[in-house]
């Protein structure tokens, strides 16, 4: 794979340095012109030749067959369509998209192209994640399900302040649910699937929701979301069935150790977390192109398509509207 990578904020700080080692060749970096001097610095400090400012001529002129996309959450579907129309392959971000609808956009032209199209999510990707599904059907029937990230923001004091980021801000698709209760949302629904209802509670500060509840009926038994960037408290995930339960303490983006807890007094302790948090995604990604496996490429597709959906309906139902939802509007 050469990829090419779009952004130079955190994360793609924390991916690049280890890209090479996970059997991919990064070739070449997108900035903007206001962040062309820290794009210079990542290339030159990963031995990077070409780095640019403009997105179209990365496109038309790096030597890539992937595109990486790490850019502000309202920016990710018309970077990825530009990219899929191009004919690269695009690993984007969580979340995906700003809504559902753009998120089926993306995958209808994925797959009218024949490309690969991954949404970056740890989660999915976990070892002690499978193990967690493997473990279910040894606590029989499933009753409640809770899911707590909740996580102080080192941008809070100064939305507090009046400075508005991209992180905070509705009009870039910002928000908690949009955040850190995603991965609670793929977590959840990684496992169950789509659950009858869904409505999200927020706490609302300018517009934008700072901390909140999603709550799903999936008929037989009750899930909840927990998520916060205003206030921090113990990551926490359970899920509890008739005759025990499996918890986890640890964020869902960066799943640790899980425990299973039967009635009967066993308890069963697994960890395999890897050294790095993004290795086991970004190595099933080089694995799933390599292979040519597009159909575990479209079943992850799905899963992610359909967390949007998720995402989207729980966000609306708060009153929570992004730009790209009356696009959508303005478009139908």
């Amino acid at each position: 794979m050469r990829l090419g990578i779009v952004g130079v904020g955190m994360i793609a700080q924390e991916v690049v340095p280890n890209l090479r080692n996970w059997g991919i060749e990064p070739a070449a970096v997108c900035g903007t012109q206001r962040s062309i001097d820290k794009a210079k610095k990542l290339c030159d400090e990963n031995g990077i030749e070409s780095v640019y400012a403009d997105y179209d001529a990365f496109l038309a002129e790096a030597d890539i067959d992937t595109v990486y996309i790490a850019v502000p959450n309202f920016l990710h579907f018309s970077f990825a369509s530009k990219a899929l129309t191009a004919g690269k392959n695009v690993i984007v971000e969580k979340p995906m998209t700003s809504n559902y609808s753009e998120s089926c956009e993306l995958g209808r032209i994925a797959k009218e192209k024949g490309l690969f199209l991954f949404e970056a999510i740890t989660t999915l990707y976990s070892k002690n994640y499978e193990k967690i599904r493997e473990w279910l059907k040894r606590i029989g029937e499933i009753k409640i399900v809770t899911a707590n990230f909740s996580q102080y923001s080192s941008r809070y004091d100064a939305f507090k302040e009046g400075k508005i980021m991209p992180v905070f801000d509705p009009n870039k698709s910002g928000g908690t649910l949009m955040d850190l209760n995603l991965y609670n949302l793929h977590y959840i629904i990684g496992l169950f699937g789509e659950p009858e209802k869904v409505s999200y509670q927020a706490n609302m500060e300018r517009g934008i929701d700072t901390s909140g509840i999603v709550t799903m009926d999936y008929g037989k038994f009750q899930a909840v979301s927990i998520a916060a960037k205003d206030c921090g408290a113990p990551c926490q995930y359970v899920i509890q069935g008739t005759k025990g339960y499996i918890l986890q303490t640890t964020p869902a983006n960066n799943c640790g150790e899980v425990t299973l807890h039967l009635n009967d007094g066993t308890e069963e302790k697994f960890d395999a977390k890897p050294d790095i948090r993004l290795r086991d995604e970004f190595e099933n990604f080089v694995r799933i192109i390599e292979n040519a496996d597009m159909d575990t490429c479209l079943k992850n597709l799905e899963h992610s398509l359909l967390v949007s959906k998720v995402q989207t309906e729980a966000r609306l139902s708060a009153g929570i509207v992004f730009p790209a939802d009356n696009d959508v509007e303005a478009e139908s």
